[in-house]
């Protein structure tokens, strides 16, 4: 058991490339795994073959034939949906888990999303609980985590966080933690945070933030699409690493790259792999 490097496929999201060829990039550059990014339906730009994210109309075992055919794994699924609003949240929850099941992708991960403008906290709390139930039972039946990510307006903090998760008692709720989304929310230390969830770690994006965007917008937003290369920004990765180190020995966990180009993509791989 060990840490492990992977790459979400965001890092294909600027040159206009279809999902397949984002995973032989992903295998060129030299990472293990890939987080792909699923959807519900049917868009313009994936069937064209413009955009990275992959239908959940498509077959699972698609996904799961692409990368065998290149060698490399599914460290498990970004499938960010609003837990607050049930009635998106619910289905495609469920909807992505069966997906990553069939698909090999042991984690999904989401965060509670932009809440309704119009209801109340102990409401939003309610919505959350209901999702997050239905959906573990699902998670728990077919084998596969959900990752709880800090990214919005409650989960900003640590104690925002730990509200989330402890709304359902299950196994199959866990925490992916951002190491970028931690930092620019600028209410607690970043690495207090991850020791203090690191026991319940099931995947972690490795975002790093530019200098610029911190001195700009930490504390002003709860999180970013994507951050800078590895190693070129704020974060300390020799310290992330020390401090997942310990459960690392127990369990893989996949240090999931967060980056918007190929270039920056390969500059992080450079860098990370150096450190493990």
């Amino acid at each position: 058991m060990a840490i492990k490097i992977g790459v979400n496929m965001e890092f294909v999201r600027h040159h206009d490339k279809p999902f397949a060829w984002g995973v032989a990039k992903a295998a060129e550059i030299g990472y293990e795994y890939i987080e792909p990014m699923v959807h519900i339906g049917r868009e313009l730009l994936s069937e064209a073959g413009y955009f990275h994210s992959v239908s959940m109309y498509d077959d699972p075992l698609w996904m799961r034939e692409l990368c065998d055919k290149h060698n490399i794994k599914l460290s498990g699924l970004s499938s960010h949906t609003p837990l607050c609003k049930p009635e998106i949240s619910a289905e495609y929850l469920k909807m992505a888990i069966r997906f990553a099941a069939d698909a090999g992708a042991p984690v999904v991960n989401t965060d509670e999303g932009p809440k309704p403008v119009w209801s109340t906290k102990e409401m939003d709390y309610t919505l959350m609980q209901y999702t997050l139930t239905e959906a573990s039972m699902v998670a728990e039946r077919h084998g596969i985590q959900i990752g709880l990510e800090p990214h919005q307006q409650y989960s900003k903090t640590p104690d925002g966080l730990d509200s989330i998760y402890d709304l359902v008692d299950s196994p199959a709720i866990g925490i992916n933690y951002d190491t970028g989304n931690s930092y620019l929310a600028g209410g607690s230390d970043p690495y207090e945070w991850l020791e203090r969830v690191r026991d319940r770690l099931v995947h972690l994006h490795a975002k790093d933030i530019s200098l610029e965007q911190g001195e700009e917008e930490r504390g002003k937003v709860t999180g970013t699409p994507v951050g800078c290369a590895c190693g070129e920004g704020v974060v300390d990765w020799q310290r992330v690493i020390d401090i997942v180190k310990p459960v690392a020995a127990d369990r893989d966990i996949v240090f999931s790259v967060e980056c918007g180009t190929v270039p920056e993509a390969i500059r992080s791989f450079e860098h990370l792999s150096k450190l493990l």
